[in-house]
């Protein structure tokens, strides 16, 4: 297997134009190894390695069938329509076979056919009537979705008015199913879903993997082995794709499905009852944003909310009912209706049951903006154990992986709890197994390996960590910090991704920088809410003199190579906001227990964050440049320590002048070779 593999390899990186990287070839060896010997693997691969190839080539030499679970659309698609086109000629040549990929997303994110050409108007629909201006997109989608060859993949589809799209696509919960649809034949999902059955690797999201991890009901393809990229992201993606949420417009669409297509005294007591709750959510959204203190975590359901949650819920449970009830309904437009109209409500009635009655392992709160109450999993990482882990080998891997030069913390949020593995030198094999309890993994059924990275990092990247700047507090940056921020942008000539961890510091950096920078001619690129973050790193990766400044979603999956980032400077080690109400109740749990929820939560969380932050400075063997830390607290603190070893290892200074010094140079050196 593993000189199959290597051979093949060497095929895959000639075809894509690249060169053998020792990295590539020892987590390819690895992951071979765990394919077929059946063991989980974490690998950390740093930038440059090229793990994709180096999971892909395994899996498809392996011959069985493998699930890619990626945390981003831009590494689904990078998978999807440029790695695998382009390996698979010269594989199938080398192996003598055909190899087959494909692409499973969830059931929303493809048009259902029998929701836009359904007989009777449906609530979703007729909110486009009353907004004219979404006619025009309707009618694009409508031809599009006509179109012979079309996937049908919203991804794929003319861009249109996320309203647009929901009067399209019904959720899982909302699907009919294929047998008892009339467009069942013809169904867009269905087929990404037949196709996926019988491809070599299918590949997925995060989040559809870890809503059918808990819900242990089959949504994706079977497997013989599943491999999350992007794994760093996983424990957060499960927790957002099991968090429940409950808006007064939820209730209300469901409550509008169940007057129009069952109109009755069971629908009528259901709108009421989303009248009501509407009432009482947008009254303690009121009380919230007049006493602070009441925002963020809920120790308990609000009293004041629980009658009319109460209601909900009982007269969503009365309309199922009646659903059920009803089994004359032989018409499949009508049949359609209805299991819409009963997927709607009872995911109403089911998040309402859990509002009501939370378990301590479940953290709840309340954000005013959108007036939403939430109710999410402190820990998923035994669902993960149970329902993952114990059923299939799993290869995780990402470019950071490592908290201070240790897997633990990520192995521990993926769910692997090892055994010790310690018994009496006396006892047999067999006996020592019988020791794992229920759930444990055994240490020597997991394999960790940091493969590193082909960059230079030392001799390409220097890490400046002024130690003159005050802590940062509460109130963004402090002045200091954006002095040495606008100081060190001139030296670069612009070149600057500039990250943030709080939309406040953006907006301060925005309007210091357009203030003392006004006389050079650097562009200044700011995100804002709702920005296309695709659209704003092309604008900053076209202009070399400009700077982009951004919050969180900017910190991973940046890759802009060459000369436009030359500097990457952060304000603040990302540790969690002490009102983030999921995290600060993991680290109250770990504190409760004994442990330190500082160590065990607050800091590998910002340990990882900081190393995908720093890692979007040296993006190819040519890359140089600077990563510039504004906050003392890394050489100040002991936990510095973690944190500088969980980076990529930058040659360190705290002179200013040296790092200015060798901005300006290399700014003059792109100059003068006219970029």
């Amino acid at each position: 297997m593993i000189e199959k593999m290597r051979s093949a390899l060497a095929v895959a990186v000639e075809a894509i134009g690249g060169s053998p990287r020792e990295g590539q070839i020892e987590m390819a060896e690895a992951v071979a190894n765990a394919l077929s010997d059946r063991h989980h693997l974490l690998v950390q691969a740093g930038t440059g390695t090229g793990k994709s190839l180096a999971y892909l080539v395994p899996a498809l030499v392996h011959g069985k069938k493998v699930l890619v679970a990626t945390a981003t659309l831009a590494l689904q698609r990078q998978l999807v329509e440029r790695d695998l086109p382009r390996i698979k000629g010269a594989l199938e040549k080398e192996l003598g076979r055909e190899l087959t990929f494909a692409v499973y997303k969830g059931v929303g994110n493809y048009l259902c056919l029998q929701k836009m050409n359904g007989a009777e108007g449906d609530p979703d629909g007729e909110v486009l009537l009353d907004i004219g201006s979404l006619e025009k997109d309707a009618k694009r989608l409508r031809a599009w979705a006509e179109t012979p060859g079309v996937s049908g993949d919203r991804d794929d589809a003319p861009e249109v008015d996320r309203r647009v799209w929901y009067a399209n696509s019904v959720s899982g919960r909302e699907c009919i199913g294929k047998d008892d649809c009339a467009y069942g034949s013809k169904c867009f999902a269905v087929a990404a879903k037949e196709k996926a059955q019988t491809a070599d690797v299918v590949v997925t999201n995060h989040t559809l993997l870890a809503i059918e991890i808990v819900d242990s009901h089959p949504i994706l393809p079977e497997r013989d082995a599943v491999i999350l990229d992007e794994a760093h992201e996983f424990m957060d993606r499960t927790t957002q794709a099991v968090t429940e949420e409950l808006t007064a417009g939820r209730v209300e669409r469901a409550a509008n499905m169940a007057k129009k297509h069952l109109p009755g005294k069971a629908s009528d007591a259901f709108g009421k009852a989303a009248d009501v709750f509407a009432k009482a959510l947008n009254d303690f959204a009121s009380d919230v944003r007049n006493d602070s203190t009441k925002a963020g975590r809920l120790p308990e359901l609000p009293a004041q909310l629980e009658a009319p949650i109460r209601k909900v819920k009982e007269s969503a449970q009365a309309v199922i009912a009646l659903i059920n009830a009803d089994s004359d309904v032989i018409n499949p437009d009508s049949m359609a209706q209805r299991a819409r109209v009963k997927g709607a409500t009872n995911e109403v009635s089911q998040t309402a049951t859990k509002m009501l009655k939370p378990s301590a392992h479940q953290v709840m709160w309340f954000e005013p903006t959108f007036s939403t109450l939430y109710l999410a999993p402190l820990s998923v990482s035994q669902v993960l154990r149970q329902n993952l882990l114990t059923e299939t080998p799993v290869i995780a891997t990402s470019a950071t992986l490592l908290v201070g030069k240790s897997f633990d913390s990520i192995a521990k949020s993926i769910g692997f709890v090892l055994s010790s593995g310690e018994s009496d030198e006396s006892e047999d094999s067999e006996s020592s197994e019988n020791e794992l309890e229920d759930g444990e993994i055994d240490p020597a059924n997991v394999q960790m390996l940091d493969v590193g990275s082909p960059f230079d990092f030392a001799n390409q990247g220097m890490l400046y960590l002024p130690k003159h700047i005050p802590e940062p507090g509460r109130d963004g940056p402090s002045k200091e910090a954006l002095t040495e921020l606008a100081e060190l942008i001139d030296a670069a000539g612009g070149r600057t991704l500039a990250l943030f961890s709080s939309w406040r510091g953006v907006e301060m950096a925005d309007e210091y920088l357009r203030r003392v920078l006004v006389e050079l001619e650097i562009p200044i690129i700011t995100q804002k809410r709702g920005d296309s973050v695709g659209t704003l790193v092309e604008r900053f990766a076209k202009d070399p003199k400009s700077i982009l400044l951004g919050t969180i979603s900017l910190w991973q999956g940046i890759d802009v190579p060459g000369p436009a980032c030359t500097l990457v400077a952060i304000d603040r080690i990302p540790f969690p906001r002490p009102d983030e109400p999921v995290m600060s109740a993991r680290a109250a749990e770990a504190d409760a227990a004994g442990g330190s929820g500082f160590m065990q939560v607050s800091l590998p969380r910002a340990a990882l964050l900081l190393a995908q932050g720093t890692g979007r400075l040296i993006r190819s063997i040519d890359d140089r440049g600077v990563v510039a830390i504004l906050d003392s607290r890394i050489v100040t603190k002991r936990y510095g320590s973690v944190l500088l070893n969980s980076m990529p290892p930058f040659w360190r200074t705290s002179d200013g002048a040296v790092i200015r010094d060798s901005l300006k140079r290399l700014n003059k050196d792109y100059l003068e070779a006219g970029q």
